[in-house]
């Protein structure tokens, strides 16, 4: 057990990408530029430990609302793991999302403990990963994204999600190295995706589309906007079989998968539409 001092307290902006950079060695591969967007989601929901003042411990739980919040980046420093450290920054973090439904995407390993922690199973996310390819000639009816008024995004985005981020998505889709494509249909938002540039590669996420058509035509055009051949990763709920059947139709192959869990009610979001997972850490 511990017997030095040990601070709990918030991150600073530039402390975020300890934990980014923590993440990559545990190999989830996170984006070249998510710290600024994690950052932009709640300043104050990224929590650090320190011993001595030496950083050993990370946690993320951000608080879209009053209501719904998401962990993350639970990460104790390997040589700092089984004494303890974790623990007391766990419980934290649930303190500061408390009366919060919370949701994570935890490894499976995992679930029993955080079972032990009023998290229950939803279903289960599926990292996919394949490789960038071109296309012949641009697919109908997709635009780019900056060309859609934010409102639109914005209240598409709300059949996905349990609760606003507007801070988040603004800097999430404008991000460096990044494209981001929507289909619009008589004026109105059918789907939209986003591309970027990861440690390995690139991430597609989100990937919401109203039919497996629009979001095939979505998936194709991203992956035709960054060098061919490059690294490809979807994460896909499970229980949506055409975001699966999407993946494997361009011989995507598993190689990660987590478990999306919540404390509370499982959220009334739109499954059948959800393609691609927007960020294991964030939701």
């Amino acid at each position: 057990m511990q017997n030095k001092n040990y601070v709990i307290r918030t991150m600073t902006r530039d402390e975020i990408n300890i934990a980014v950079e923590w993440a990559a060695l545990e190999g989830w591969n996170p984006g070249l530029y998510d710290a600024d967007c994690f950052y932009a989601a709640d300043p104050n929901g990224f929590l650090i430990g320190l011993v001595d003042g030496e950083p050993i411990a990370v946690i993320s739980v951000i608080k879209y609302d009053s209501n719904f919040g998401f962990l993350g980046f639970y990460i104790i420093k390997p040589e700092y793991r089984r004494m303890g450290y974790g623990i007391k920054i766990w419980n934290a973090g649930l303190k500061y999302l408390q009366g919060c439904n919370i949701g994570l995407d935890g490894v499976v390993a995992q679930q029993d403990n955080y079972k032990k922690s009023g998290f229950n199973l939803a279903y289960r996310n599926i990292r996919f990963e394949g490789i960038s390819r071109r296309l012949s000639e641009k697919l109908p009816d997709v635009f780019e994204l900056s060309s859609v008024p934010f409102q639109k995004i914005e209240e598409y985005d709300k059949r996905f999600f349990p609760a606003a981020r507007n801070n988040f998505l603004k800097r999430w889709l404008n991000q460096p190295e990044s494209k981001s494509f929507g289909v619009l249909t008589n004026g109105k938002l059918k789907g939209y995706g986003m591309i970027r540039v990861c440690r390995n590669g690139y991430k597609i996420g989100p990937l919401f589309a109203d039919t497996p058509e629009i979001a095939e035509n979505i998936f194709l055009t991203l992956s035709a906007n960054v060098n061919a051949g490059q690294p490809l990763f979807l994460d896909t709920p499970e229980t949506n079989p055409n975001a699966v059947n999407l993946a494997k139709k361009y011989d995507m192959k598993i190689v990660f998968e987590t478990a999306r869990m919540y404390t509370g009610e499982f959220p009334d979001i739109s499954l059948e539409r959800l393609y691609g997972v927007t960020t294991f850490e964030l939701g």
